[in-house]
């Protein structure tokens, strides 16, 4: 077996009775030190002022004693760099003074260092944590809707909320919904499907309860080191109908409020003030008043083209046009957008309303069925009057498609647009065929 060699001194001072150095030797790894410059010199001399009453005494006790001893102290070097030396003192009699064996302990410092830093990092990690799991339970319990997390290896309840416990009777461990109608099964499979390939999954209505009343189910894929979950977003969909029927008076609020594209007004710091629903599913938020308050920065922090970014633009030109940025959604979601921004006054405005829209909805539409071609005058020949006619009513048609595809099918906008009245509009499209649009 071999033996394992000595441990060697990295610096050796021998002292004498008075404490003053007579020779000094130091390894390798301090042999850019010239510590014979100490030679001649008192050893409390070699310390910094906060060590050098330690030494003296060191000195006095092994002056009167001439008992070996074990101390620490940072011990500078003629460089002037400082290190952390672990010295033991060896008497060599009452009037020969002693000597002095040093071991450089700053790898052992560095090392405590990196502890003490990864204990802090480990600390801030942790409260961290507890900062999003507070806001994440704040976030379920807020929500005037049923919340539900549900594992997707078993679709067992994982969590719920508590308007989700009183609707369902919801309990961690137990089955979701097992007793839902068949045809209503096979839509919630096709939701939680959709949400497993694109990460959430549009409403669908479910016959969830025993009297039979709808309700609305948004599915979002959650995917953490635990596994893989489904948050489910329940509400009774007889209640958000009454609440659409109520704001069919001509409201621009209520317009703004179920439009298709995310809209929000911040204020100058970037603070919301108000959001639609579409800005609530963009950031996969439950409820307006978990947004209200919030920094914008929150969802839309890309650099370059966040929340600041876009309030300075209008504070400085008026408006904003076509700016394509990310926004983040709380369940880790980044969605494309495009962005046109524009002040509530045309100098300094004290509230910006933004309106995000989805590309990526605009991107699948783009690649689905193309319109119809435009009608071609000139497929049959004939005479110029008949070209000129039907080249006419190829751009009638075309104009109409587009004023009722602008308007969502909302032929008062449409003829307005148009400039027509209602019942002009009506007659084309009688003559176009176009009475389904």
């Amino acid at each position: 077996m071999l033996e394992r060699p000595p441990a060697r001194p990295d610096i050796t001072l021998t002292i004498d009775r008075e404490g003053v150095i007579q020779t000094a030797l130091c390894a390798e790894g301090l042999s850019s030190e010239r510590v014979e410059d100490w030679r001649g010199l008192a050893w409390n001399k070699t310390v910094s002022p906060e060590v050098a009453r330690e030494v003296s005494g060191i000195v006095a006790r092994a002056q009167g004693g001439g008992e070996s001893s074990c101390f620490q102290l940072n011990q500078r070097f003629p460089s002037g760099r400082e290190f952390p030396i672990e010295y033991t003192t060896i008497s060599l009699g009452a009037d020969a003074g002693f000597i002095a064996v040093g071991k450089n302990l700053q790898n052992v410092a560095d090392l405590q260092e990196k502890l003490r830093s990864a204990q802090a990092e480990r600390e801030r990690d942790y409260w961290k944590l507890r900062e999003i799991e507070t806001r994440y339970r704040a976030l379920l319990d807020a929500s005037d809707e049923a919340v539900v997390l549900v594992r997707t290896t078993n679709l067992r309840v994982v969590e719920a909320n508590a308007v989700a416990t009183q609707a369902f009777g919801l309990m961690p461990g137990a089955e979701f919904q097992p007793s839902i109608p068949p045809r209503d099964k096979r839509a919630l499979g096709a939701a939680l499907d959709a949400a497993r390939s694109q990460g959430r999954a549009p409403g669908v209505a479910l016959h969830l309860t025993p009297d039979g009343a709808p309700w609305s189910l948004k599915a979002s894929l959650i995917t953490t080191a635990a596994g893989a979950f489904y948050l489910l977003q329940l509400a009774p969909l007889e209640r958000r109908l009454d609440a659409d029927a109520r704001d069919e008076r001509l409201s621009v609020e209520a317009m703004v409020r179920r439009m298709p594209d995310a809209f929000v007004v911040v204020d100058g710091e970037g603070i919301v003030r108000w959001a639609n629903y579409t800005f609530l599913d963009l950031t996969q938020v439950g409820v307006e008043t978990a947004v209200i308050g919030q920094s914008l920065k929150r969802w839309l922090s890309k650099p370059g083209a966040d929340a600041s970014f876009v309030v300075s633009l209008v504070q400085r030109h008026g408006a904003a046009r076509a700016l394509r940025t990310t926004i983040e959604g709380e369940l880790g979601t980044a969605v494309e957008v495009e962005i046109s921004a524009i002040g509530d006054k045309g100098e300094r405005p004290g509230h910006v309303g933004i309106l995000l829209r989805d590309m990526t909805r605009r991107a699948a539409a783009s690649s689905g069925p193309e319109r119809a071609e435009a009608i071609d005058p000139f497929a049959d020949g004939g005479t110029l009057e008949a070209v000129v006619k039907a080249s006419v009513e190829a751009i009638e048609r075309r104009a109409v498609e587009d004023a009722l595809a602008k308007s969502n099918g909302n032929r008062t906008l449409a003829a307005k647009a148009l400039g027509l009245s209602r019942q002009s509009l009506h007659a084309k499209l009688n003559k176009f065929r176009l009475t389904r649009a």
